[in-house]
């Protein structure tokens, strides 16, 4: 367990919908991550959209809180700035809040790892100071 990562919304639904493509993949690469994840609101706000219809799929995740294996990080007024600051400059990339929302953790914590299957985005988004995360899982 080498780094610490900011996660994503899909590899979290993924790792609790054990009928997705990318379910073993997850559980197997968050197996590698020092842990807690780090992630936010916006996150489990678009999980529990995706996990709608299946409501021990967002009572996992909250459990997944509840052990320490996920922490949620507070966003405040400065964090807000920052994320419309993103939204706007990857507008015609089609940024979502909750990328914004993993970027700006990723930045302030110092992480330099996002676990997500959404490497369209984030191999595009870049932090303030023009770096790239790392992806996980790799293709």
């Amino acid at each position: 367990m080498a780094e610490r990562a900011v996660a994503d919304t899909s590899p979290l639904v993924a790792i609790v919908r054990k009928r997705e493509a990318a379910h073993k993949k997850c559980v197997a690469a968050s197996k590698s991550f020092k842990p807690p994840f780090l992630t936010c609101w916006p996150v489990l706000t678009e999980a529990a959209w995706l996990l709608h219809d299946e409501p021990d799929g967002i009572r996992a995740i909250g459990g997944m809180v509840r052990n320490g294996s996920l922490r949620l990080i507070q966003l405040d007024s400065d964090a807000l700035a920052w994320m419309i600051d993103f939204l706007a400059r990857y507008a015609s990339a089609g940024a979502q809040l909750a990328d914004a929302a993993v970027m700006y953790i990723a930045e302030k914590e110092r992480i330099d790892t996002v676990f997500t299957l959404d490497r369209r985005d984030f191999s595009i988004y870049r932090t303030t100071g023009g770096k790239a995360l790392r992806i996980v899982p790799e293709p």
